[in-house]
This record gives C-alpha cells, structure tokens and sequence, in this order.
C-alpha cells in the first residue's frame, strides 16, 4: 500500500471512529448507567436514539439534494459538531437538551459517514475499504474499553467528557490526514436516471432491505448492554458485551469483502443480514451470559459489514454519483432506524421485558434478507454489467 493511500485510509479511520463509533455508537455502553441514575426511562432512551436516527435521516436526504461543493471543508463541520455534541452530553442535565444534543450528533454522523465514504472509496480496493468501514469497529471498541475506565461510581458525566476528549484527538488527526489531498473536491452530480431500468430494479431492491435493516439492528443497537443487565450479575458485563461487538466489527468488513469476491454482493448480504437476526434472537431466546455474549459477537460481525456492502453494491450501480446513491440508501436506513426505537421503547416500557421488542427486530432483519434474493432475482450479475 502507498504511504500516500495508507494516511487517507487512516483518517478515514479516524473520521468513522469519531463520528460513528464514539458519536453515534456511545450512547449504547452509558444508557444504563444513565437509567440507574433514574434520568429517563426506557421509552425516554428510545425517544433520546429516535432523535439521534432523525438527524442522520435529515443529514444523509439533505446530502442527496444539495451539491457540495467543498467536501472537505463539510467533513471538518461535522466532525466539529460530533465532537461537540458527544461533550455536550456530559455538560448538559436534561431531556430537552439531550434530545436536540442527540439530533445534531446524528445530523453530523450521516454528514461524515456520506462524505467520508465519498471521499475515501475511490481511492480503495474492495479490500481496503473493508479496512476502512472498520474504523466503526474500532471507534465501538474504544467506547466499550473507556466507559468503564472513565466511570468514576457511575458517573455518566465524566464518562461523556471523557469521549469528547478522545474525539478531540481522534478528530485532528482525521481532518489532517484528509484536508489537503480531498480540499475543493466536487462531487459527481449527474442524475441517477441514466443507467437501465433493471439496475434502478436492484437498486429499488437496495433501498427497500437497507431500511429494513435499520428498522431491526437499531434495536439490538440501542437496548443490547441494558439487556444484558437484565440476565447477568457479572461485573461490567455491559462493557464487556460492547467490547465483544467491537472486536467482532473491527475486522468483520475485511472478512465480508473476501466473503463478497467469491460469493457475490447479494449471496453475502443474504448471508450476513440472516446471521444478525440469529444473533438478535438468540439472548432472549436463551436468556443467559452465554447467549447475550453470541448474540453480541454476531451483531457486530455482521451490521457494519452490512453497511459497508450496501453502499459498495450501490457504487457498483451508479459509479459516477456514489455521494448522492449513499445518501439516498443511508436516508432509508435513517427511516428504519427512526422508527425501531420508538416501537422498541413503548414496548419495553409497557410490559417490562425485551422479549417482543428484540424478537420483533429479528423478523425484520431476516425479512430484509429474504427479500434480496427474491427481489434481484438471479441475474444481478448480468444487469450490473449495464451500469458499467
């Protein structure tokens, strides 16, 4: 690998981790430290994640309308807004501030998570973009080690400014590695309309499992360390369930790449969206430290090589306007994921227990897997040559 390629890759990295992995991802370790501390309940942290998902909704259909014309000069605002809002919360004491805190860190995920991925995927083998979408992985695993470590008797405050921190560097580090060699970048802006009827098919198809999949893995996204609460009494087994997704995500998507080569994009979507509705089901199935540990591990080896295979499949049918076809995939994911935690919430608040919400979220993910094969059928292969 060229040094040159290596330092974009890293601040790609660096970008992700900050934005997604610690700026969306974080609320997942410290709600139940902030639910002991009686600050909201269960339909309030799904109020608190919904508003999250409706600022990555606006950020990605925005990012579909508008032509940027400095790519570089949009990821160093939001990745300024991720770090200020994950300090944010830290700093401010009620709901209403959270939820509009929570609403810009989602605004800003989506922007640095579209132009990052803009910026970077033409630059990349199939390979090294898996290396890239890692950078999630990693941005939960650093989360899932620092919780722990910056918790001082529960103190959720302290854990938050603490993340803002590390963001902080995180952050410098990206924009240096990625400013200069992307400044004054214009993205692609033809229209979508130019290719076939069939590969706008598949994309339709595309669209319709994405946001089915955000629907689902945002449940066991939100609620997966507050779960394991509920059927463990070993020490920090939130943190350690977080770090268990972490280490599985970090090198899933280089794994699903390899996976993708020999299998075919559609074949390994299948596959993987099929295995995260396993892996969902499994601890209330079998609600033991076992199962929430399986369940964890399979939730992050699949739903950010998910992601990464989404809008590699979507690259592949319109290559000269990836910017505006991420963001059009990302805003149906961005529908789903509104829409999972609320139901989620109010389902959990109103019976107490997680059995219907996560097992609801595990037919909905195995439906977007279903829905690949029967929606693109078996000629794929053959109506993505006509988008080249």
């Amino acid at each position: 690998m060229r040094r040159h390629t290596l330092i974009v890759l890293l601040g790609g990295i660096a970008a992700l981790m900050v934005a997604m992995g610690i700026g969306r991802f974080a609320f997942t370790p410290i709600l139940p430290m902030m639910m002991e501390h009686h600050l909201f309940s269960a339909a309030g942290a799904g109020y608190l994640a919904s508003s999250n998902y409706l600022g990555y909704l606006i950020g990605a259909f925005v990012l579909t309308l508008v032509q940027v014309k400095s790519r570089s000069i949009l990821l160093f605002a939001g990745l300024i807004v991720s770090i200020a809002t994950t300090w944010g919360m830290g700093e401010f004491h009620s709901l209403e501030a959270w939820l509009v805190l929570r609403f810009l860190s989602g605004l800003a995920s989506a922007v640095v998570f579209v132009i990052t991925s803009s910026m970077v995927m033409d630059r990349l083998s199939a390979l090294q973009a898996g290396i890239l979408y890692g950078g999630v992985g990693a941005g939960i695993l650093l989360t899932g080690l620092s919780v722990p470590l910056l918790a001082r008797n529960g103190d959720w405050i302290e854990v938050w400014k603490g993340l803002g921190l590390i963001s902080m560097i995180l952050g410098l580090g990206a924009w240096y590695s990625l400013r200069e060699r992307h400044s004054g970048t214009k993205t692609a802006s033809s229209p979508l309309n130019h290719q076939s009827s069939a590969v706008r098919r598949i994309l339709i198809c595309l669209t319709i499992a994405y946001g089915l999949e955000g629907l689902g893995y945002i449940v066991t996204g939100t609620y997966l360390v507050a779960y394991a609460k509920t059927v463990s009494s070993i020490p920090n087994i939130t943190s350690l369930s977080w770090i268990l997704v972490g280490i599985a995500g970090a090198p899933s998507c280089v794994v699903w790449s390899m996976l993708a080569s020999r299998w075919g994009k559609k074949w390994t979507l299948t596959v993987s969206m099929f295995l995260q509705s396993i892996g969902i089901a499994i601890p209330v199935l079998i609600p033991s430290s076992t199962a929430v540990f399986a369940g964890a591990f399979l939730f992050g080896a699949t739903f950010m090589g998910i992601t990464m295979l989404f809008v590699a499949f979507a690259k592949d049918l319109y290559p000269q306007n990836n910017r505006k076809t991420i963001g059009l995939l990302t805003t149906f994911f961005g529908f789903g994921q509104i829409i999972g935690p609320l139901i989620a919430g109010h389902l959990i608040s109103g019976n107490g227990s997680y059995l219907t919400a996560l097992i609801g979220a595990a037919f909905i993910v195995f439906l977007g897997a279903l829905s690949l094969p029967l929606g693109i059928g078996s000629a794929d292969r053959k109506q993505l040559k006509l988008a080249e």
